[in-house]
């Protein structure tokens, strides 16, 4: 038979693991995020009160799709000491161990969830699982997930076949195995780069693209004017007989919810250069 006294430390031994497991189930409180894609799935995903500071790129549109929900919210510096100063209870990254931030905190023991580069929709919606079970809200992921695939699904594929090309300032072309290849694939469209075979990033000149003559020209909002260089070849008076295709940026540079906004922008795009006769 147990002692009084033997029992009360039972007792209290027994009371701090459960105090101890019910912290560790408990939703994060403080949720940092490392990368500018995970800042995305975060603002989609977690609670705005749990949301202790996303990355120092998230309020800009130009770099970010939901830059506007940003607004407010506290970013990243350069230093490490942002972070111990927030003593986040989950860091985000992708992955969140390599980020320079964290590895200046040696010695630090942090909760991470470390994310992975999304190359298709279906790494998108694995994603969204992991977040959002990570921040305590699965349900918002599949509520999420679903929302994005009676869209998508809604969406015709107007390409029929032609061929496109996703041609960057500098000569950068983007290959198979690429989120913005699924976003061709999605509209009907053919990549120049799978015709050329090429890899997932490549150089292409100006002659080159002349003579494989595309029937659309995908290219990124930022370079409609010309800037530098780079630019500048995108505006060469050679291409412009090519139709072309305006995406913003930051609906390509991660994936994310902004998928379905590249993908029906892309769609009608296409639908609508064919309806003007290219």
């Amino acid at each position: 038979m147990k002692t009084p006294v033997k029992s009360l430390v039972f007792a209290l031994c027994c009371a701090s693991l459960a105090s101890v497991t019910a912290q560790a189930d408990a939703p994060p409180r403080r949720i940092v995020s490392v990368n500018l894609c995970t800042d995305q799935y975060l603002l989609a995903l977690a609670d705005r009160s749990q949301i202790a500071a996303l990355t120092s790129n998230a309020d800009k549109p130009e770099m970010s799709a939901a830059a506007a929900q940003a607004h407010g919210l506290r970013l990243l510096g350069q230093s490490a000491e942002d972070v111990l100063d927030i003593a986040p209870d989950l860091i985000i990254g992708m992955p969140a161990r390599s980020s320079a931030l964290v590895a200046a905190l040696r010695g630090q023991q942090y909760r991470t969830l470390d994310m992975h580069w999304a190359d298709s929709l279906d790494d998108i919606k694995a994603q969204i699982r992991a977040v959002a079970s990570a921040v305590g809200h699965p349900d918002r992921g599949k509520a999420l997930i679903a929302r994005m695939e009676h869209e998508l699904a809604a969406l015709p594929k107007p390409g029929h076949g032609r061929v496109a090309a996703y041609y960057q300032r500098r000569g950068f072309l983007t290959g198979t195995g690429t989120l913005v290849d699924d976003l061709m694939s999605r509209a009907g469209l053919v990549n120049l780069a799978a015709r050329l075979h090429k890899p997932a990033l490549s150089q292409i000149s100006i002659e080159s693209m002349i003579a494989a003559q595309p029937d659309f020209i995908i290219v990124e909002t930022e370079t409609d004017r010309v800037t530098d260089q780079g630019t500048e070849m995108l505006h060469h008076p050679a291409l412009e007989h090519i139709a072309r295709i305006h995406i913003p940026q930051a609906w390509t540079v991660c994936g994310g919810p902004a998928y379905v906004q590249a993908a029906r922008s892309l769609v009608a795009q296409v639908a609508a250069a064919q309806s003007s006769g290219h």
